[in-house]
């Protein structure tokens, strides 16, 4: 089975964008999930463990 980093990355900000908190295991897709908030403008807190990153959105 292949994983694709860069579709779980998107589903992540599908979750972000529908206000649920999001994770990552890998810092390559903790990576391509921040550069896709980046361009989307979505402020979020990135919680950074030892096991992987969180993404809270913010709520403005």
């Amino acid at each position: 089975m292949i994983i694709n980093r860069k579709e779980i990355a998107r589903e992540q900000v599908k979750k972000i964008q529908n206000g649920f908190s999001a994770f990552a295991e890998t810092k390559e897709v903790a990576e391509l999930i921040k550069k896709e908030l980046m361009k989307l403008n979505i402020p979020v807190h990135e919680d950074v463990t030892d096991i992987g990153s969180w993404f809270i959105p913010e709520k403005s």
